[in-house]
């Protein structure tokens, strides 16, 4: 019989991997909403911040004080970064 073995680092190797990616996704998809909110009131942004990250996250939110802390950003101009910890 053959045996089976498994690989913890392969399987965390590619969960990284893909964290990683998604995370870069998001970041990139709420970039793009600083060319168009530049400038505008944070109760025109933060309903799209919530649109696009439960596009994103298959229907996820945002907690209000990231929402706030995003929809700052955005409205000066400024870019949000999604970090994974």
């Amino acid at each position: 019989m053959a045996g089976f073995e498994f690989d913890q680092n392969a399987v965390d190797a590619a969960l990284n991997e893909g964290m990683q990616r998604f995370a870069s996704e998001l970041t990139s998809a709420l970039g793009s909403l600083s060319e168009q909110y530049q400038g505008r009131p944070l109760e025109e942004i933060k309903p799209e911040i919530q649109r696009v990250w439960g596009e994103r996250t298959g229907g996820g939110t945002v907690t209000e004080p990231e929402l706030t802390q995003f929809a700052e950003q955005i409205q000066a101009g400024g870019t949000v970064t999604i970090r994974l910890s």
